[in-house]
């Protein structure tokens, strides 16, 4: 069947921006992507997101985009659509009316949300979590965010903060400085900037990335290895803790980190298992399917809900 009506989405995160044209089943049917410029301030990282979504629009002039769903890095208020909260990675975008200034912009209905929380409606509507009532998403990458999902529908929080996992306490992190001026938090050992420090202060040697890490474990590199794995478990542990609140029907865990490979899965599984209260050992946990399209598929399912 020819696709006639679709809804835009954008994805805004710390190093790249990416937009879609997307359907009601939450098929992509074009995207396109570029670097944010978070450096520059709120008014630049608005004109990319514009930018890619007017370049779309005319590409594919055929298709009605009848709203636009964002998902976006930072605590975002749902019901106004405005950044309440952000790092300096994104300079200056606390305070942005989001929604306001991508409705004006692009004369679409626009709804906003955070896009941990976009990267799991995503998963468990179309993805790893598609028919579970509840799923507990969390996302291990350059940062640790969580959100857990009920019907379909998220859980924002009182003060649209709901699913700061990286920073909840962990004991694999010690006194070690967290991104948000705490310290002993999960993101803080766990995350992938704390994995490639992590291994340099066991080794002492430099390595430019996790993916470099990740290479050195693949020759059998014995401190890359328990620098994975000691994530890995970090992980596991405060997931553990999660399925023990929340009991979940299903966890589906996503973001860069997760494609560690086995050692850092294993080590997840096991850990999890052993924090886990008896009568939930069996709750599934599976590796997020949709990749680097989940935000905007969330985004999207968002935007259509607007509609109904």
């Amino acid at each position: 069947m020819q696709v006639t009506e679709t809804v835009a989405a954008v994805d805004i995160g710390g190093t790249k921006t990416a937009a879609a044209l997307v359907t009601r089943a939450g098929e992509i049917v074009t995207r396109t992507s570029t670097r944010t410029p978070g450096g520059e301030g709120a008014a630049a990282i608005l004109r990319t997101a514009a930018a890619l979504l007017q370049h779309l629009r005319a590409e594919s002039a055929a298709l009605t985009v009848r709203a636009l769903g964002v998902g976006s890095a930072g605590v975002v208020d749902a019901g106004t659509g405005r950044v309440l909260g952000a790092t300096e990675v994104l300079r200056g975008w606390a305070g942005t009316d989001l929604r306001g200034a991508l409705t004006t912009a692009t004369e679409l209905p626009t709804t906003v949300i955070n896009d941990v929380h976009a990267h799991a409606i995503g998963e468990a509507r179309h993805g790893a979590g598609a028919g579970a009532p509840t799923v507990l998403f969390l996302g291990a990458g350059t940062g640790i965010g969580g959100s857990f999902v009920i019907d379909g529908e998220v859980m924002t929080g009182a003060h649209s903060a709901a699913g700061h996992a990286g920073h909840q306490p962990s004991p694999y992190a010690a006194k070690l400085r967290c991104t948000c001026g705490g310290s002993g938090h999960l993101e803080s050992i766990a995350a992938g900037p704390a994995l490639v420090a992590e291994y340099q202060r066991r080794s002492g040697a430099a390595v430019a990335d996790l993916r470099a890490v990740s290479a050195l474990a693949g020759q059998g590199d014995s401190i890359a290895l328990d620098t994975i794995a000691l994530g890995g478990a970090a992980v596991g542990s405060a997931i553990g803790g999660l399925v023990n609140v929340l009991d979940p029907h299903i966890v589906v865990v996503g973001g860069g980190v997760s494609m560690l490979g086995e050692v850092w899965w294993s080590a997840l599984r096991t850990e999890m298992r052993r924090e886990t209260l008896l009568s939930l050992i069996d709750v599934p946990v599976l590796p997020a399917a949709l990749g680097i399209d989940a935000a905007l598929v969330g985004a999207a399912e968002l935007a259509w809900g607007a509609l109904r």
